[in-house]
């Protein structure tokens, strides 16, 4: 989803690295078949987004939110791995990476990764898996536009073939899984945030996404990989979202021998369709899985009409768990709602969000979460 606000929250404790021990492999979350395995349990999984909880600065704030997702029963929650600037800002203000000249510097500190250590620790005590994503399309908190001045180009489809930015990329790739590889609590890398190549050739992506994923995987030999598109380019209805202009060929790049599982996204309003859209959306990219044996994991839904939010996501829903036998493997919905404890104050609202403990949720998660069983 392209973002447009970003928190300003109020200030606490520096968060410890997470564990050091060495996993159990077994207890890794993996794909089995079109299904995916958390903790020994191989089956369909809910979960949500949250693309701010590493940017809040109270680690009890943090642990508030992991909590309520447990209580739930959800199981997958996809975060922001990446938080780019191209200017220190103030003190206390969260950010991961600054960029300056020709060089990238990582913010290892308190106000930097720390925070996202906050949210793999607190991931880690109440049984909650991430997908931690390290880069975004759009130029919210950054993104690969972050990158331009540094590297010498001036659009995202130069950034995927450039030597220096992908140089770049990589080492705070490195730099991240170095962090977190021993941890069960990471469900997938995620290599970007709807990563599109407006008019490219798709073998520009797919080359992209070969070389990204090889690389992950040479740093990890366990934990699963994922692109984080948004699903284009497959044979459907001739519709915008089927089409390739986005340089996304969906079949090809699931079928890299990286890539753990795939993704897709749905938002009718924002792609000019109908909300019908959604079923056949769904059903499009589950035969593709099932035909690749790998999960299929609808990563991101929305509508901004709330009225809609129970009726329409829903019904995305149950066509998502109908097909649990037919390549569908979870869905997570675009985004989570809380209050933050700390301040009083409710987390970002983009027309999407769905709030704990609010009516919404009640259909949407505490319904959803019995019908999986």
């Amino acid at each position: 989803m392209k973002l447009v606000t970003i928190l300003s929250l109020a200030a606490a404790a520096v968060a410890l690295p997470a564990s050091g021990s060495i996993a159990p492999r077994a207890s890794i979350p993996k794909a089995d078949g079109t299904k995916f395995n958390i903790d020994g349990v191989t089956k369909y999984y809910a979960g949500t987004n949250s693309y701010w909880i590493p940017f809040l600065t109270n680690d009890n704030d943090v642990d508030t939110i992991m909590s309520h997702l447990q209580t739930s029963g959800h199981k997958i929650l996809r975060i922001w791995g990446f938080n780019d600037v191209k200017t220190i800002p103030g003190s206390g203000t969260v950010y991961f990476q600054s960029f300056s000249g020709s060089t990238a510097t990582i913010n290892t500190g308190a106000n930097g990764l720390q925070r996202l250590d906050a949210v793999v620790k607190s991931a880690e005590k109440y049984g909650i898996k991430l997908i931690i994503n390290f880069v975004n399309n759009w130029t919210d908190y950054g993104g690969m536009a972050a990158y331009f001045s540094a590297c010498g180009v001036s659009s995202n489809a130069q950034w995927y073939t450039a030597a220096k930015c992908q140089s770049l990329y990589q080492n705070y790739i490195k730099t991240v899984v170095a962090r977190y590889k021993s941890s069960t609590t990471i469900f997938a890398w995620e290599l970007a945030n709807e990563p599109r190549c407006n008019g490219c050739n798709t073998t520009v992506l797919t080359g992209w996404i070969k070389q990204t994923s090889d690389y992950i995987r040479s740093l990890d030999s366990d934990h699963m990989i994922t692109i984080g598109d948004e699903g284009f380019g497959l044979a459907g209805d001739g519709s915008y979202p089927y089409q390739f202009g986005e340089g996304n060929d969906w079949a090809a790049n699931l079928a890299l021998g990286n890539i753990s599982f795939g993704t897709f996204h749905l938002y009718p309003q924002s792609w000019g369709t109908s909300n019908s859209f959604g079923d056949g959306w769904i059903t499009a990219h589950a035969k593709i899985c099932k035909q690749l044996n790998k999960p299929c994991l609808f990563e991101e839904y929305g509508v901004s009409t709330a009225s809609d939010h129970c009726p329409v996501e829903g019904g995305w829903q149950n066509t998502s768990l109908s097909l649990k036998d037919s390549g569908m493997a979870g869905d997570l919905f675009w985004q989570l709602g809380d209050t933050i404890k700390s301040t009083g104050q409710q987390t970002s609202n983009d027309g999407n969000t769905i709030y704990y403990n609010s009516t919404d949720w009640t259909c949407l998660v505490t319904n959803h979460v019995k019908a999986i069983g």
